[in-house]
Parts: C-alpha cells; sequence; structure tokens
C-alpha cells in the first residue's frame, strides 16, 4: 500500500489545484432521446413483463396492497403507505428496487424468491434512465391518449432501416477547397444546409494525443509526440495512423469496444454465480481478429455458427469454435430447475444480444406478444428463437452448465495421442486378463487407496452370495450403476418414494445349519439414509439392524457387518433378511447383495481342529505364490495404465455450441410463458428485413449457419448500417444514429442518412474491412475538427449533431487505468493467455492486483475493479453499445485518494527523477507531456516550479513530485480528449 504524503504538502497540493484554469467540458450526458429509447426498450423487454408476472396480482386496479399501484407510471409514482415506490433516476433512493434487491429483511419481493440478477440489474438501468413508460407515448415519444397498434410488417418495410442500403454520391458543397474526403463533402454538405461551418483544424499535439487513444487506448509517450509534431513529411498523419493500426495493442484496444456490445463476462451472475474459466479464450479471438482484420462478415459467421462452418486446419478448426462462446457468455442462473424455462430464457439472451449487437433491433421484446414498436410479430420471434433452441448451449444438471467442446490439437500433438491412445487400449486389455485372472485365482480388486471398483463380481466374494436379482421385491424399486461398488450388474434404491411399502426379501440356500456371519452390500452416496432398516430372521426370531448407508462399508469398503446369527436351515423360521425403507427415513435406501459366511459347523459348537495335511499344505502355498505373482503382474499394468494416462496429452476444453440432435421448430409460448404452447412457428429471421424466403434447413440441423448467411448478405439493411455506426462512434465520439443498438422506431433517426448509406456501401465493396473503414473516417478533415467549450458550441445544435466540430471525448475506465500504468512504467504488456490467477474459485473477495492492460483485467458480473465502476464500465449483465458518461463527486475522490492512483504517480516521479533532464522546468514539461500530452502554459510552469523548488529535504522533493502527479491525473485534460 502507497504511503500518503505528509499533510503539509497536502495543504500546498490543495493551493496548486486552486490555481489550475483547465477547459471546462461540455455537457458528455447521455442525450435525452437517447436515453428515453434505451428506457422504453427496458421497460417492454424487462419491467413489464415482470409488473405482469409478479406485481400486479397485488398491485392492480382489482388490489392495491399497502395502497401501492404498479400497472402505471402515475401509481409507482403516487406510491403506497410508505410512499413514492420509484424515484426517477435515483435506484438506490426507488423502494421498489431495494425490494427486488432482497437486501432489507423487511422489504423482499416478490414474496417468492428474489429475481434474476439480469431483471434486477435493467429494472436499476430503467430508473436511473428515468423510468418511462411507453405505454404512454407515441412513436416519436410524445404523450399519446389512443394506440394504433404495432405496425404490420408491410408498413414496416417503408421505415428507413428496412430500406436496402443506397449508394450515395458524395453531395455538392458550396465550400469546395474545405473537404478532404467524401466524408467530409457529405459532413459540410449538412452544414451548410443549416447555416452552419465547420470549426478550425485541431493542433497537432490534440491530434496526435486524440489519435493514440482512439486507435490503441493509450496514451503517446513524449518522444512520439515530439516525432510527430515534427514530421514535415505530408504523409505523417496517414503514416502514423497506418503505424497504429498495425501496432497489436489496437486489437487490444478495439476488442475491448466489441466485448462491451457483446455482454463478455467471466461469470455467469444469476443465483450461484460460476466461472467462466475459459472465457478468455473467445477474448483473445475477437483481440486477434482486430489484429488481422478479419472481414466483419466472416467475424459475424463465426460467432453464429462456427462450429458448422468448413475450416481449413486445426488452427482455423480451433478459432471458429472458440467464436461460438459468443452465444454462451451471457448472465445465466444454471440453477434454475425448470429446465424448460431455462433453456427458453437462455434463448431471450442470445436474441437480446444478437439483434442488438448485430442488427440493431431489440428482438427480445416480442417474446410475450407482437413488438409494439417495430415490425417484429411475435410469430418472427419464435422463428429466430426455435434456430438457438435448436442450438446446443448447455448441459443440464441439478446446476446445468454451459456446452463444452474438446479443441482439436495441433499434428504432432495429434498424432502423439493416437499413438498412446493405441498403447493405453494395449495395456486395459492386458490389465483386464490379468485382473480376472487374479480375481479367479481368489484376488480381490485392490482399493487401498479409497477407490472402490465400479463392479464387484461376486465370485470374488467369500460364503453365500444373494444378489438383489435374486431376491424378492415388493413394491417399485430403481436399477441404478451410478455409483460404483455394487454387486454384479446392478443394485436397487427405493427413489425414497412410498415410504414403508418397500422391500426386497433375500432366501439364502445355506448349505447346512449353524451361525453365520451376514454382511451386507450397498453403495455409498451422499443422499442414502443414515437409518435404512433390515431384518434378519434367524434361528432364534428376528433382529433388526439400521444401516447408515451413506458410511463406506467398513469391510475392504464393499461390505458391511450387520452381526452373527444361528440359522436353522429345517426349522420352522428358515434363514431370511429383508431390506425395507420402513421408518422415518431421511434419503435413499438401497438394496444390494446380502452374504452369509459359517463360521461354525453344527449349531454353536466351534469346528473341530483338522490334522494337518502336508500336501494341502503345499498346494496352498504354491497357490499364494501364484497369487501374489498374478497381483504382482496387475499392479505393474496399472502403474503402466496411469503412467501413459498422465503423458496423454489432452485438448483443452473450451465453450462453444454444438447442433442440438433434437433440432426442430418450436410453438409460440403464449404470452412468454413456456409451458403454455401454441402454434409451432418455422425456423426463419426478420420478414421486415428479408430480401427472399428464408432457406431451407437440414433436417438435424439447428439453422445457425442458414442464420449467418441471411445476416451477412450485403443486401441485409442492417448488418453493415449498423457496424458502420458503431465505428463511427467509437471513432467521432457519437452514431449518426446516436442509438447504436436500436434502429428500431423508438430509436433515433440517421443524422446523416446518405453519409450512413455511403459508408455502408462502401464498407460492403472493400470485403468488409474494419480497418479500411477506420483509416478512411480518420483521414477525413471531419475527424482532424478541433473541440469546442460548451460557450463556443453553436446554441441550436448543442449535441453537435451536425458535427461543426469534434466532440471532446471522456477516456473510458480502461483508457485510465491503462494510462495510469502506462506512465508510471508499470504496464504489463503481455498479451492474451489466462487472466485468473491460480487456484481462484469464486469472483467474491477477487483482489484486481493485475498489471496487465484493462482487457486482461477479470470482468465479473458482480464484482468490478473500483475504477471500472466509478467511471461507467458497462455493466456486463446488460447488452450495451454505449456507455453512460457521467460527472460524479466519487470520481475526483477516487484520483486523490486509490492506491492505483497514488502507487503509480510514486512511481512515475521516480522515474522522472532518474531521466536525463536538465532541470525543473524540464522535468516539468516532461511530465506534462506525459500526462496531458502538451506542454504547461507559462503559468502552470511557474506555479508547479514554485511548488517543487520550494521543497529542500529530499524526501519532500520527492513527495512533492508525486503531489505533481497526483495533480495532473485529477486533472479534467487528463480525462479527456481535445
Amino acid at each position: 500500500m502507497a504511503a500518503h504524503p505528509p499533510p503539509h504538502l497536502l495543504a500546498v497540493l490543495a493551493a496548486v489545484l486552486a490555481t489550475f484554469t483547465f477547459l471546462a467540458p461540455p455537457s458528455l450526458a447521455a442525450e435525452p432521446d437517447a436515453a428515453t429509447a434505451e428506457a422504453n426498450e427496458l421497460f417492454e423487454k424487462h419491467v413489464r413483463p415482470t409488473l405482469l408476472e409478479h406485481c400486479i396480482r397485488c398491485h392492480g386496479d382489482k388490489k392495491q396492497q399497502g395502497g401501492l399501484r404498479l400497472d402505471s407510471r402515475e401509481g409507482w409514482m403516487t406510491g403506497g403507505d410508505s410512499g413514492p415506490a420509484i424515484v426517477p433516476g435515483q435506484p438506490d433512493d426507488s423502494l421498489f428496487v431495494q425490494a427486488i434487491r432482497y437486501t432489507d429483511n423487511n422489504l423482499e419481493m416478490p414474496p417468492k424468491g428474489v429475481l434474476p440478477q439480469t431483471t434486477i440489474a435493467a429494472i436499476e438501468q430503467w430508473v436511473r434512465l428515468g423510468a418511462a413508460d411507453p405505454r404512454t407515448l407515441d412513436a416519436s415519444g410524445e404523450p399519446s391518449a389512443t394506440s394504433s397498434g404495432p405496425p404490420t410488417v408491410e408498413q414496416g418495410r417503408s421505415f428507413w432501416a428496412f430500406q436496402p442500403v443506397q449508394t450515395s454520391m458524395p453531395p455538392a458543397v458550396n465550400d469546395g477547397d474545405w473537404p478532404d474526403t467524401d466524408i467530409d463533402r457529405f459532413v459540410l454538405a449538412k452544414l451548410e444546409q443549416n447555416g452552419m461551418t465547420p470549426a478550425g483544424d485541431a493542433t497537432r499535439l490534440d491530434l496526435v494525443r486524440r489519435v493514440y487513444f482512439d486507435l490503441i487506448g493509450l496514451p503517446p509517450t513524449p518522444q512520439q509526440i515530439e516525432q510527430f509534431v515534427n514530421d514535415p513529411s505530408p504523409s505523417a498523419y496517414a503514416d502514423l495512423v497506418d503505424r497504429l493500426l498495425d501496432s497489436p495493442q489496437f486489437g487490444e484496444h478495439w476488442g475491448r469496444h466489441w466485448l462491451s456490445v457483446v455482454r463478455y463476462a467471466q461469470s455467469s451472475g444469476g443465483g450461484r454465480t460460476l466461472l467462466f474459466p475459459e472465457a478468455w479464450r473467445y477474448r483473445d479471438y475477437v483481440i486477434d481478429s482486430f489484429n488481422q482484420d478479419v472481414p466483419y462478415d466472416q467475424f459475424v459467421r463465426e460467432q453464429l455458427a462456427g462450429d458448422l462452418l468448413e475450416y481449413d486446419d486445426w488452427r482455423d478448426r480451433r478459432r471458429k469454435l472458440i467464436a461460438t462462446a459468443f452465444l454462451l457468455l451471457g448472465p445465466t442462473n444454471y440453477e434454475l430447475q425448470d429446465k424448460d424455462i431455462l433453456e427458453m430464457d437462455v434463448v431471450d439472451e442470445q436474441l437480446d444480444t444478437f439483434g442488438k449487437s448485430v442488427l440493431g433491433m431489440t428482438i427480445g421484446c416480442a417474446r410475450c406478444h407482437d413488438h409494439k414498436f417495430d415490425p417484429i410479430p411475435t410469430q418472427d420471434y419464435y422463428a429466430l428463437a426455435g434456430i438457438f433452441k435448436s442450438t446446443k448451449a448447455m448441459i443440464h444438471s441439478n446446476v446445468s452448465q454451459w456446452n463444452t467442446v474438446e479443441l482439436p490439437l495441433d499434428p504432432k500433438q495429434a498424432a502423439e495421442r493416437k499413438e498412446r491412445q493405441a498403447e493405453i487400449a494395449e495395456v486395459r486389455a492386458e490389465l483386464a486378463v490379468a485382473t480376472k485372472a487374479w480375481v479367479d485365482a481368489g484376488g480381490m480388486p485392490d482399493e487401498s487407496k479409497g477407490k472402490q471398483v465400479r463392479s464387484i463380481d461376486r465370485k470374488s466374494l467369500p460364503g453365500v452370495v444373494v444378489d438383489d436379482d435374486e431376491a424378492e421385491t415388493i413394491g417399485e424399486w430403481m436399477e441404478s450403476t451410478s455409483q460404483p461398488g455394487f454387486v454384479g450388474r446392478r443394485y436397487l434404491h427405493d427413489s425414497a418414494a412410498e415410504p414403508g411399502k418397500k422391500r426386497v426379501i433375500y432366501r439364502p440356500q445355506l448349505p447346512r445349519s449353524g451361525r453365520y456371519q451376514v454382511q451386507l452390500s450397498y453403495a455409498a452416496g451422499p443422499n442414502r439414509s443414515t437409518r435404512a432398516q433390515v431384518q434378519i430372521r434367524h434361528r432364534d426370531g428376528e433382529s433388526t439392524v439400521k444401516v447408515n448407508q451413506r458410511k463406506t462399508p467398513e469391510l475392504d469398503g464393499k461390505l458391511s457387518l450387520l452381526g452373527t446369527f444361528a440359522f436353522d436351515v429345517d426349522g420352522e423360521n428358515p434363514p431370511q433378511v429383508t431390506i425395507s425403507n420402513q421408518g422415518p427415513q431421511d434419503g435413499v435406501v438401497i438394496a444390494d447383495a446380502v452374504v452369509f459366511i459359517s463360521v461354525t459347523t453344527k449349531d454353536t459348537q466351534p469346528v473341530a481342529e483338522q490334522p494337518v495335511d502336508p500336501l494341502a499344505e503345499a498346494e496352498g502355498k504354491a497357490a499364494e505364490a501364484a497369487l501374489a505373482k498374478l497381483k504382482k503382474r496387475v499392479d505393474t499394468l496399472t502403474g503402466e495404465l496411469k503412467a501413459l494416462e498422465k503423458s496423454l496429452p489432452t485438448a483443452p476444453k473450451v465453450m462453444a455450441t454444438a447442433d442440438d440432435p433434437d433440432a426442430g421448430d418450436i410453438p409460440i409460448a403464449i404470452r412468454g410463458v413456456v409451458h403454455n404452447a401454441g402454434p409451432m412457428t418455422p425456423r426463419g429471421t426478420l420478414q421486415v428485413a428479408s430480401h427472399e424466403p428464408f432457406a431451407s434447413i437440414p433436417a438435424g440441423q439447428s439453422g445457425r449457419r442458414e442464420l449467418a448467411d441471411w445476416t451477412c448478405d450485403p443486401r441485409n439493411p442492417l448488418t453493415s448500417r449498423v457496424i458502420v455506426n458503431r465505428i463511427w462512434q467509437w471513432t467521432i465520439g457519437r452514431g449518426l444514429v446516436s442509438t447504436v443498438d436500436n434502429f428500431g422506431s423508438m430509436g433515433q433517426t440517421p443524422t446523416h442518412p446518405e453519409l450512413l448509406d455511403y459508408l455502408a456501401a462502401s464498407f460492403v465493396e472493400n470485403q468488409w474491412s474494419i480497418k479500411t473503414l477506420i483509416r478512411k473516417i480518420l483521414l477525413s478533415r471531419t475527424y482532424r475538427l478541433q473541440t469546442l467549450s460548451s460557450a463556443q458550441t453553436d446554441p441550436t445544435d448543442p449535441h453537435n449533431q451536425w458535427l461543426s466540430h469534434a466532440h471532446r471525448k471522456r477516456l473510458h475506465a480502461e483508457q485510465i487505468r491503462d494510462a495510469l500504468l502506462a506512465i508510471s512504467g508499470k504496464l504489463d504488456a503481455t498479451q492474451a493467455g489466462p487472466n485468473l490467477r491460480e487456484g481462484t474459485r469464486s469472483e467474491y473477495g477477487y483482489k484486481f492486483t493485475s498489471t496487465r492492460r484493462s482487457v486482461y483485467v477479470p470482468v465479473f458480473r458482480n464484482r468490478l475493479p473500483e475504477l471500472f465502476e466509478v467511471f461507467d464500465f458497462p455493466d456486463p449483465n446488460i447488452q450495451s453499445g454505449s456507455r453512460n458518461v457521467s460527472t460524479i463527486a466519487s470520481q475526483a475522490l477516487l484520483l486523490m485518494n486509490h492506491p492505483l492512483v497514488i502507487e503509480q504517480s510514486q512511481t512515475a516521479a521516480e522515474r522522472l527523477l532518474q531521466r536525463d533532464l536538465d532541470d525543473d522546468p524540464a522535468r516539468i514539461r516532461f511530465a506534462y507531456r506525459q500526462v496531458l500530452g502538451r506542454p504547461p502554459n507559462e503559468d502552470e510552469l511557474a506555479i508547479m516550479f514554485d511548488f517543487i523548488d520550494g521543497q529542500q529535504d529530499s524526501g519532500q522533493r520527492q513527495a512533492a513530485w508525486t503531489l505533481m502527479y497526483q495533480t495532473l491525473f485529477q486533472s479534467i485534460d487528463f480525462r479527456h480528449l481535445n
């Protein structure tokens, strides 16, 4: 933990901070229209279904428990006996949110149990965005007294997003000297149309910092800044862009963009949150795809259907399998016991992510009813849902698990594996022969290490053995072989049903009357009864023994001793043992074999001593020697087998999809209720965005390959538009369609529709190359415009939608963290590979101590680093292509007090003092270029120099330089790009 500086230096720091006059940024809050659109979507997909299913029964028009109604905005705003249920914009202060969080024992709703974490997160975000109720709005967002109903597919085809992409020609402009590219002509034409002119160009200092952060997410070093600023070549800027596009750090930064869009995380969230130990492979796949400039249509195909695509070699097969984790990384409550509901919840989440991330459509809103705002009938939802339902996404158990597949090995490993498997098969065959010979000679399977053989050969047991298949059964007993350690081919269990009515009766054929030790075989297990009743009928009457079948049998792990009893084979009470589920039971009762071992030859008299037979004794010793030799052979082969199995090259198992063997169409679920089946729906896609009938799906296949073909068809009006709009947002700072995840009627229309289509068409023409499009945008004069303060912006265009100047962008949380580490010299440049500390079993209590780039920091659904939480890292429980940008006090407090910031300030100061710089003013200038990308102005230099020069003691000077870095890290200019 870093030490804090002395109090007197903190006082000086406060004075220094008070003199700084950094340019205040214009408002960076989410635009009201985009926020309302997101809130409306959250209401339709999460809030309305939750209210209908869990709340309206007690808080609707027929009943208002606690005086509260939740069937209208007026109801929850007025509230009940405890006050308003929802405070728009403030989820922490909203009683409704407090109740569904289940953190207050006196306020827990719904009463039947806590909601899924994804639902709670969605409701929190809905409240945070203002708790909009779209039932009171029309398609334009204005109040509406009536509703005309959902739009039809035919009506929807006239909407701009479903029109074919047009190849637009760059328009003519009045100022022909200003544009450098076709992009500039589109932008300038719109400015001129609105009576505006573009601002001036950004300075080289501002531009180099902007380009570095936009392309690789890291600050340029002072040397890199100097190199660009002083490069007289006309191609200096283009060369810089190309150099950064080719950097491996490009994929790390741009891959993080995509990971946010597709709700990437390394834990499942939900009830018992589980870790996704192999999720990092998908992260590396994404980073590598951006670095290799994999065509976007191929990128999408692989994520939807990589397991079904042809491949060139084992490497290609690997990456395509890994890509399908896209469908499996969502927040899922794997504990849900109704597996039909669980599967459809996963399908719904997959559809929601696919719809928003790739198509810009809120498909999930059509699960319960026709989409209220877009031309997506419920039939289309279940046509798509049938494709994902036909995809194997999980393996069911009490707590289900995501589906996994083995990755192919490289040719050398594969050949070694094949050779080793042949050796293993050979040794196993030899071991089987040797074991049989040993057992036939009287040997017993070795259980010295506490391991049970799956089945015990009855011939290996002494005495008279009566197995369950020779016994009489009363009641319905279930056959099983799931637990090892049973005799013969099976054992029986009562399935904990019909207590007191089930019995298994064993009647041994004993060779003579006398005393016998009675032993019981059972396959122990954690769900067994601790008081299974066993009744032994013997010569003197009947005895009852209660057996704890959870414990491993005490005799060699096979048999449990019931006692020694006298039996009369010809008397009135012939030998009999009965196992029953009588009496109060606390688990499953097991019935397997009963063994009778004679301990006398006649009644209770001991066996008379027999004279020693030398020949028999010799034969016995020979038999013992032979048995020992056979045992040694078994042990040798067992050791060889273990060594071979240990050396067998193993293929890693990764989360990936496969086609379900029961692939087929599914019925519509009436009102979204899985068990309320309606008419069957043929698998397909969105009718409104389809140019021809959906391709026929071969029998036994899911249809994901056909879905991928439809999605990536250049004639699809959505796919290319959505991704170029995202790329525009990630470079310019605001999408041409500001609601980047929603191209529907509740989203925003494009500010420059012709430019959007021009970019989409050229993107496809350039083989769906993301790097080509980024380069095209960055080389435009539009990208190179200067930023303006809020006082300089045109009041008629407060959100700069006409692009008269550059958007001033706040660094993402990851960029802030990476910049701190890069400036201090502590950034670990290790790329790719696992990122969870060895031995991690849970996200709770995880310590985020890594100094690798933020893209490699674990993303858990219930736990994030503090810096991520404070600086608006996207909630991994919800798909989101745009981030909130807040300005709150905790951000300043974190930069002042967090150990990460203090430690990096100290380290940066230490390294600065070790540099070969002339004097303190030179060091101050260097630090400014490091942190802010610019030199200090005269006033800043004078203030900082006086502050540093005033500290004479070496320790105080070190602390002063540390405080200087802290001051710079806290400044607005560090967190924003000009």
